[in-house]
Parts: C-alpha cells; structure tokens; sequence
C-alpha cells in the first residue's frame, strides 16, 4: 500500500482517539445504535485514510503483444485514457511476441515482478489461475460505485463472456477477440457464375470448378486446428471436455473432419499456406479462390490483394445446417502482485478498453471484433461496416461461436495436435492414426 502522507496519519489518529472516548454526541448517538462502535469508527478512519491514498498519483503497467498499427492504437488510447484521469498513469510495455509475453508473465509471477495488467490469450489462463498469481474480477464488477452495471455487463458479446468467466467467477474481461470467416475472390467467383458458398459442399463444388490455370480453389492456414474443431463440432463431436479434462477428438465425427479436410489436399482442389507462411498472400496473388482465415486478417488480405483481386469475406460455411466457429483471439487480466490503488486504477483502464467506444474504434482500427454488442451501433462503426461490408462476416457469427476448452495444459496439447496432423497431411500416418496419437499424447498432458 502507498504511505499516508503525515496529515492522513494525523487526521487518523484524531477519528480514533474521539472513538475510544466517545467524544461528541454524534460519537455517543452512533454507540447507542450500534453493538461495536469502535470497529465502525476505525474502519471509517482507514476507509478516509484510502480515499486519500487513492488520490495519490498512481502508475499502472500494461505488458502486451501489439506491434505495427495495433501497438500505435495502444498508446493512443492510453494517452487518451492518461489525459481523462489526471492521478492515473498507465504505461504501455510491448514484450514482444504472444509467446514471448507468456514465458515473461511466467517468469515475472516467480521473480515477484508481474506488471498490474496484461493481454493474456484465453487458453493461457488456467495456467496463472492455477498457479495463483492473476486476480479475480468479480469484486471490482460487482462493486456498487465503480462496477458494471447488470446492462453493462450484459452488452459484452455472451461467447467472450462465457470465455472469460469460470465457474461464475471472471478472471478477465475480453479485449482483442477474433473468429474464422470465409475470403473469397469475388472477380472468380463471377467468372465462372459461382454463388458465395454458404456449405461445406459449396466448398467443395466451388473447389473443384475453379481449381486449374494456376489456381487453388481452397486454402487452408499452415496451424487449421481451427477448422478442424469448427467441423469436429458441426458433427456432434468434442474436442476437449472441460468437465473431466479429456481430449475426445480421435472419434469417428473427429475422423471424419480431418478427413474432409485432407481429401480436399491430397486431390489437389485445396492446399495449405506452406512457404508463404499465410495464406493471405497467395490469396492476394490470385492463386487460392477461397480460404478460411483469421477475422483479424482483413487489413492483412486487403494490403495483399490491392491491385490484384476484387474480394470480400462471408461466415463459415454450414454443414447439415449447423454452423460453428471458433473465437479466439486475447484478454486482459490483472495480477495479484499489485498494490490495491493500482488495481484500482487498473480497472478504470480495463473498463476504458472494453468501453463500447473505444471497443468500436479498436475493430475499426486492428481489424479485432467489438467486444460489446452497443459498440455495433455508434454511428462510425455502422458507417463503417457499410462502407466495409468484409467486416460483417465476424459479428455475424456471434450467435455460432464457441471458444475451445480452456485448461491448464490447453497450449501444449495444441502444439502436439499440430504436429500430429503435419504427419497426417505428409502421409506420414493416417488420419486415424494420428488422431489417436494426438490424442493420447493430449491426455498424457492433461492428467499431469
């Protein structure tokens, strides 16, 4: 806590001294209707004594993975944010990679060197909730002065919500989310009298009508665990439960979604990124059709396809009329390490973030998706899905959303599912056998 300044400790000794000898009558009239006067006074006394410690100048540190435009719209709004509160000072840290930041909030929580706020993408979350160094929200929501309100809280978008909260608890609140929407190359589509595909077997029809000429009818990104929960999911299936902490993905509707996945490869009517590292850059070549990729991909695709292609983006295509997508994307959380004043100051910021405006410009900005639903109706960011209708395809799919299992281990059994299907597209196994070793291997991980 910060040190009270003389005339807090002064002013404290005073209220407590007039407790213990009762002297005045309002003193006297409280003890008359109260069974423990003095504990009622003293908690007064600390509760003035915070009240002007919170008028201190506070610093609050903010660790995250933005760079380029994303990291100048960070500290943009925060010196808007700094300008608003005049005893608050939130100072932006850029750590590098998401990776990077991980490994360093880890070390920072051993080291006793956390900072007060940080981006954390969800999955990583068990980990710091585990390992007991993040702080729950739910005092600072629920707080009567300086909470949200049950409106408010009701305007975050319902899958981050969920996402954010475990066992009624919220841990963090959501920030820079994303999902996986459709591109398409309008221009191809028209040359060959092809409607926007709304299934799977569009995909597949578009696919292998297009493909030739030195063109790829479908695209996958090189890491597609994606799509593959997308259409584990639209089968019935499970990739992990979170109840029983199971991977569930080698069954027969997990089979069958790789496989979709990998005939389309193997016949030549879909490919990879591979070398271009995204698929972006094919796309905006002209050398893929159609591809499944990330919502905050579109400044990425438009910068790729300037001068090349006409293109736009739709929802996931639907399979048996279901339709499901992942989200994704990061949070902020705060840590447990921080004084209480910073904590304070941390939740205006955070509430500064996902406030609807700001939310609004964030997407407007990063190409991220508004975490509150009010944010889709300021007037720029209507005026600006109009005049942009690639960014419609994200908030669409709000209603098919889901987020993948959220346990401790959740990184590792990714890089394990991903190393596993390299093998299955290599030949190397086939879809069944590296499914259940993929499988295998997660549980392993998730029983330690």
């Amino acid at each position: 806590m910060k040190k009270l300044s003389l005339l807090g400790i002064a002013g404290l000794f005073l209220v407590l001294l007039l407790a213990a000898c009762g002297g005045n009558e309002e003193t006297n009239e409280a003890q008359a209707n109260s069974e423990d006067t003095e504990q009622e006074n003293t908690e007064s006394a600390e509760e003035s004594a915070g009240e002007e410690a919170s008028s201190e100048p506070v610093e609050v540190e903010f660790w995250h993975a933005m760079s380029g435009p994303h990291e100048e719209a960070i500290k943009a709004f925060v010196e808007q944010f700094n300008n608003e509160h005049e005893n608050i000072t939130v100072k932006p840290v850029n750590q590098g990679s998401y990776d990077d930041l991980e490994q360093k909030i880890m070390a920072g929580a051993k080291a006793k060197l956390l900072p007060t706020l940080a981006q954390a993408v969800t999955n990583v979350v068990p980990e710091y909730i585990g390992n007991d160094f993040i702080t729950p929200l739910n005092e600072f929501i629920e707080d009567g002065e300086i909470g949200l309100s049950e409106e408010e809280l009701a305007d975050y978008v319902d899958v981050f919500k969920e996402s954010s909260s475990w066992d009624g608890t919220y841990y963090s609140l959501p920030f820079s989310k994303s999902t996986r929407i459709l591109f398409y190359n309008t221009g191809l589509l028209e040359e060959h009298g092809l409607e926007v595909p709304e299934t799977w077997e569009d995909i597949r029809t578009i696919a292998e009508t297009v493909t030739g000429d030195g063109v790829v009818g479908m695209g996958f990104e090189n890491s597609y665990e994606s799509e593959f929960q997308a259409l584990l999911k639209q089968l019935g299936g499970t990739y992990i439960d979170e109840a029983s902490n199971e991977a569930q993905f080698a069954s027969a509707e997990g089979i069958e979604a790789m496989t979709m996945i990998k005939d389309m490869i193997d016949e030549g009517i879909a490919r990879t990124a591979g070398e271009d590292d995204y698929m972006s850059n094919p796309f905006g070549r002209g050398d893929v059709a159609m591809y499944i990729g990330s919502s905050a991909g579109i400044p990425h695709v438009a910068s790729a396809a300037e001068g090349n292609i006409e293109w736009s983006a739709t929802t996931l295509p639907t399979l048996d009329g279901e339709a499901a997508t992942t989200f994704a994307g990061n949070d902020i959380v705060m840590f447990n390490q921080a004084e209480e004043a910073e904590q304070k100051a941390a939740w205006e910021f955070i509430k500064f973030l996902t406030s609807p405006e700001v939310t609004a410009e964030w997407s407007m900005k990063s190409g991220y998706l508004p975490v509150r639903y009010s944010a889709q109706e300021t007037p720029d960011y209507k005026t600006f899905v109009e005049e942009n209708p690639e960014y419609k395809a994200g908030t669409e799919q709000f209603d098919a959303g889901f987020f993948i299992a959220r346990v401790q281990g959740g990184d590792a059994v990714r890089n394990i599912v991903l190393e596993e299907t390299e093998l299955i597209l290599l030949g190397e196994k086939t879809v069944e056998e590296g499914l259940q070793s993929a499988q295998d291997r997660a549980n392993e991980t998730l029983q330690k």
